[in-house]
């Protein structure tokens, strides 16, 4: 792939190469690892390793959202500003890496060293290192948003990098969540001390990793000529902007409930817990089930992953999205309806794979559970992050709107969205687990108690639903479509090309005006 085209029109259109397309992507899959080891554990650790108790655990990872509406903002602004020698977004990327493993062994390996005795300091030090690595996550998982305004600007590229970010949020989340039961067998359960001081190095290590390349990735596109249209002039840009943005960027504001409904229904499904409830409590075979039952969903994806990027090409991302959304939604349907008629009494009506003598031992119910679950999650898994290239279509769409580049706060403002319904999720389950008298979060061994089908059923089934509906309606009336996109682009080309001819912005704004 050539590096620039030129369109029609005259002007030119940044592309990206091959590698950059994937590597770059990858800083998503860095970010996700901690999405797995921190987001999908955190309450499970605080509450049966430390001992804090269910509902601190869990509402605490949601109240300090409330400190992401001031930080967030500030970061966002910070790198607007940011335009030295390395670049706007590598050394976030670096730093916020540095800060997550730094905050994440210390949570993991110290807390359970400090004694009952002093449990008030165990309360502290949760929160001050769940709060620290809030601020790294922050600087990183922004860039992913953020970078890609430099990436490519080409409508047709754009859609590829929705693949490649699933493929690098599958290296970071997947190899985590295949980790996390072999980890379970091998040393100790999700309830003991010893898993986590496993888990976590080995997380962080895969993060480094995958963050080395990605910084490879945007290397030779994180320099001024690629910052917006003003070239190598930094925005000046202030806090209070992200008001403005939310009142008067409509497709953002759409695009923040869309990505909010799609990160909600993968965050409440695939939440440890949730699992361990579905698999371990209810169908009673919690090692049997849960490895499998990924790599159905994964087998299901891959076609997915492709169809939604032949849709983005052709249609656009938002068609892409509404019809891939919705596939998942009649899907689920059918997996609802088969969690109703479950019935722990009738071995017809549960999940079976393995016989007791080893060997296949599958029923009808479960060739449906895996046909209706397989296709759902392969349609909602290969969106869930669509909506992540979507933000620099909305960022491509301010600079359009109001010629200024500010691919840091657009992308701190999705992030912010991001982590408060993932960390919504974890309140969502705490609550519902002690809705029916369970003291601690459920594990694998946990046995089936009364009123624990119906919480599956919400968590699993209800809550995704709802959001995908969500997501639907929010995308209805979603103005970027792949036309639109397209016209962005050319414009915001010519102003670039006029301001490096020597023109202002300002006269630049008028020659070319948005419509």
């Amino acid at each position: 792939m050539s590096e620039e085209k030129t369109a029609q029109g005259g002007q030119t259109v940044n592309r990206a190469k091959l590698y950059q397309l994937v590597l770059f992507p990858l800083n998503n899959g860095a970010t996700n690892v901690y999405y797995v080891l921190v987001l999908a554990y955190i309450a499970t650790f605080g509450s049966n390793v430390l001992a804090l108790g269910v509902m601190f655990a869990s509402i605490m990872v949601t109240a300090m959202r409330l400190c992401d509406a001031i930080t967030d903002p500030i970061i966002g602004a910070l790198m607007d500003r940011t335009n030295g020698k390395f670049g706007k977004f590598r050394p976030f990327m670096l730093i916020g890496n540095i800060i997550m493993a730094a905050s994440i062994l210390l949570l993991y390996l110290a807390t359970p060293l400090i004694p009952e005795s002093t449990m008030w300091l165990r309360y502290v030090a949760f929160v001050l290192l769940y709060f620290i690595w809030v601020i790294g996550y922050t600087f990183q998982t922004s860039c992913t948003r953020a970078g890609q305004t430099v990436l490519t600007s080409d409508p047709n590229q754009r859609p590829l990098f929705t693949i490649f970010n699933t493929v690098g949020s599958l290296l970071g989340m997947g190899a985590m969540q295949f980790m996390a039961p072999i980890i379970r067998a091998n040393v100790a359960d999700y309830s003991k001390a010893e898993f986590y001081r496993a888990f976590a190095p080995i997380g962080i290590a895969i993060s480094v990793f995958l963050t080395i390349l990605a910084i490879i990735g945007i290397w030779e596109k994180d320099q001024p000529k690629y910052f917006g249209i003003g070239g190598d002039k930094a925005q000046k840009v202030k806090v209070s902007e992200y008001i403005e943005i939310i009142r008067n960027n409509n497709p953002m504001q759409r695009l923040m409930v869309a990505g909010a409904g799609c990160k909600l229904a993968l965050s409440i499904a695939t939440n440890t817990t949730v699992l361990c409830m579905l698999y371990g409590s209810m169908m009673g075979n919690y090692d049997g089930l849960y490895l499998p039952m990924m790599i159905v969903g994964y087998v299901f994806s891959a076609p997915f992953f492709l169809l939604t990027v032949r849709t983005s090409q052709k249609k656009g991302q938002k068609a892409s999205l509404l019809r891939y959304v919705s596939i998942a939604l009649i899907c689920y349907v059918g997996v609802l309806a088969l969690l109703l008629m479950w019935n722990p009494e009738n071995p017809a009506l549960h999940l079976s794979l393995m016989g007791a003598n080893g060997g296949f031992a599958i029923n009808l119910y479960t060739v449906l559970f895996v046909l209706f679950f397989g296709v759902g999650y392969g349609a909602y898994y290969a969106t869930a992050d669509m909506p992540i290239p979507m933000v620099a279509d909305c960022s491509d769409y301010e600079t359009y709107r109001s010629g200024k580049y500010i691919p840091g706060i657009m992308g701190t403002l999705f992030s912010l969205v991001d982590k408060l319904v993932s960390s919504l999720s974890a309140t969502v389950v705490g609550l519902a687990v002690s809705a029916i008298g369970l003291a601690n979060l459920p594990t694998a061994e946990t046995p089936f108690t009364e009123g624990m089908k119906g919480v599956v059923i919400l968590l699993f089934c209800v809550i995704p639903m709802i959001a995908w509906a969500l997501t639907l309606l929010a995308m209805k009336n979603y103005a970027l479509t792949g036309e639109k996109m397209k016209e962005i682009q050319k414009v915001n080309g010519l102003r670039r090309e006029a301001i490096a001819g020597g023109m202002s912005l300002e006269e630049a704004m008028k020659q070319y005006p948005s419509t």
